[in-house]
C-alpha cells in the first residue's frame, strides 16, 4: 500500500466517519479541526436515512446514533386543510431524527474509540504539495504532512478553493433555518413527522417523547445571514418574526406562540452546493458538503456525506495511486449524489409558494401521492448499501 497516511480537514459529520473508515483500511489518519474542541454546538436537527444508517454500521456508530435519535416511521404533508399521508417503503429501517450537536459528539467519540487522532485549533490556510506527499499549513503557524489530504470542511470549504480557485460558491436558497421545541396542545402521532406548507413559509413538526413538540422553520429571507451573523440578532427578534410569519397557520401559529426564546435555535442561511467540476487535484480530495450539499429537503445530506467518506476510504485502501483512487471515488459517487440533488431541486420553490401555487398543490397533491410508487421514487436511494469487503476496481484515468 503506497498510501499510508492521511490528513482529514474538518471534524463535523463526514470528517470523523471518513477518518474512522481510513483507520479501518490501515491508513494512519489525523483529523484537523479549526474549532478549539469538538464542534458539538453547530446546527439544528437532521435526518439520517436508512442508507446512512447502514453506512454507519460499517464504522460501528449505528447503535450509538439509534440510541440518541428519534425514529420517524411515517410522514404527512399538509397544505391548509389538506393533509396526505406519504407513501413509505416497507421492510426498511425508519428515518432517524437527531440533534446535529449530538451526532457530532457520537461520531467524534466513535472515531476516538477506534484510534483516530484529533487536533484542534488547526485552521487550514494553505497546502504545499511535493513529491510523495502534501503539507497542510495552519493559521497558528503549525503544519502537518501526509500522503493525502481530505477536505471534509463543509459547504464553505477551504480545501475546495485550494483544489480549484474558480470552484463555485454555495447557493443561498433565500431561506433561514430555525429549530425549536414548543409546549403546545397538539395531538401529534408518535414516530411521525408533518411537512407543512404555511401561507407564508414552510415548516415541519414532530412529537417528542416528553410530550412536547419539536419543529423546524424555513423562513423566507432575501438577505443572507451566516450562522454567526444570524446569531448576532437577538433571539427575541427572530421569534417575533416567526410568530408573525406563521400567525395564519394551523398549527404553525401555536407552535411559534408557545416557543420561548430559550427554546429557539438559530441555524442561519440554508444553502446548497451547485455542481462542483473538480473533486480532487494532486493529493487533495473533497468529501461531503464541500462538494455535494443537497437541499435539506432531500433528507439525504448527512447520509450521502457519510457514504462518500466510506467509499473514499475503500478506494484509498485498494488503489495505490492517489489520482486513480480519487478518480474511482468520483466515478462511484458523482452520479448518485447528483441524482439526489436533481430530485429535490424543484421542491425548494414550493416552500414559499404563493396563493395560486398553494391552491394547485392542494388539488394535485392527494392524487400525485396516491399514484406514487415509493420503490420507484426513492427506493434506490434508501436501499443503497456499501459492500466494505468488496475490492474496488480502479477506473481508467482520462488522458
Amino acid at each position: 500500500m503506497s498510501i499510508r497516511s492521511a490528513l482529514v480537514i474538518g471534524g463535523g459529520i463526514s470528517g470523523p466517519v471518513t477518518a474512522t473508515a481510513l483507520h479501518m483500511a490501515g491508513i494512519d489518519v489525523t483529523v484537523c479541526e479549526a474549532y478549539p474542541g469538538p464542534a458539538y454546538g453547530i446546527g439544528t436537527n437532521l435526518a439520517l436515512a436508512p442508507n446512512g444508517m447502514a453506512a454507519l454500521e460499517i464504522v460501528g456508530a449505528a447503535d450509538a446514533v439509534r440510541a440518541a435519535a428519534l425514529p420517524i416511521r411515517s410522514s404527512v404533508m399538509s397544505i391548509g386543510a389538506t393533509t396526505v399521508t406519504l407513501p413509505t417503503l416497507t421492510e426498511i429501517e425508519p428515518l432517524r431524527l437527531v440533534d446535529r450537536p449530538v451526532l457530532h459528539q457520537v461520531l467524534h467519540d466513535n472515531a476516538v474509540a477506534a484510534g483516530v487522532a484529533f487536533e484542534y485549533n488547526r485552521k487550514l490556510i494553505d497546502v504545499e504539495e511535493h513529491a510523495g506527499g502534501v503539507t497542510a499549513l495552519f493559521a497558528d503557524g503549525s503544519s502537518a504532512t501526509a500522503d493525502v489530504l481530505i477536505g471534509t470542511d463543509g459547504i464553505h470549504s477551504t480545501v475546495r478553493t485550494l483544489i480549484d480557485p474558480k470552484a463555485p460558491e454555495p447557493t443561498y436558497l433565500r431561506m433561514l433555518g430555525f429549530g425549536a421545541i414548543s409546549d403546545c396542545s397538539l395531538d401529534v402521532a408518535p414516530d411521525s413527522m408533518t411537512f407543512a406548507f404555511g401561507k407564508r413559509a414552510y415548516y415541519l413538526y414532530w412529537a417528542l417523547p416528553d410530550g412536547r413538540v419539536g419543529w423546524g422553520a424555513n423562513l423566507p429571507r432575501e438577505q443572507y445571514f451566516s450562522l454567526s451573523q444570524a446569531r448576532t440578532v437577538p433571539v427575541e427578534e427572530w421569534l417575533s418574526i416567526l410568530r408573525d410569519t406563521y400567525s395564519d397557520d394551523i398549527p404553525g401559529a401555536e407552535l411559534a406562540r408557545n416557543t420561548t426564546a430559550g427554546e429557539l435555535l438559530v441555524g442561519g442561511a440554508l444553502q446548497i452546493m451547485p455542481r462542483v467540476p473538480h473533486w480532487y487535484r494532486g493529493r487533495m480530495v473533497l468529501v461531503g458538503d464541500a462538494i455535494h450539499a443537497p437541499s435539506n429537503t432531500s433528507g439525504q445530506g448527512a447520509s450521502l456525506a457519510i457514504e462518500s467518506g466510506i467509499e473514499l476510504a475503500r478506494c484509498l485502501r485498494d488503489i495505490d495511486d492517489p489520482a486513480q483512487a480519487f478518480a474511482t471515488y468520483e466515478a462511484l459517487r458523482r452520479p448518485r449524489v447528483e441524482a439526489v440533488a436533481a430530485r429535490v431541486k424543484r421542491v425548494n420553490h414550493t416552500k414559499a409558494a404563493g396563493p395560486i401555487v398553494r391552491k394547485t398543490m392542494q388539488l394535485v397533491m392527494p392524487i400525485a401521492f396516491k399514484r406514487m410508487n415509493p420503490e420507484k421514487a426513492f427506493g434506490h436511494e434508501m436501499r443503497f448499501r456499501i459492500d466494505w469487503d468488496a475490492t474496488v476496481r480502479p477506473v481508467a484515468l482520462s488522458a
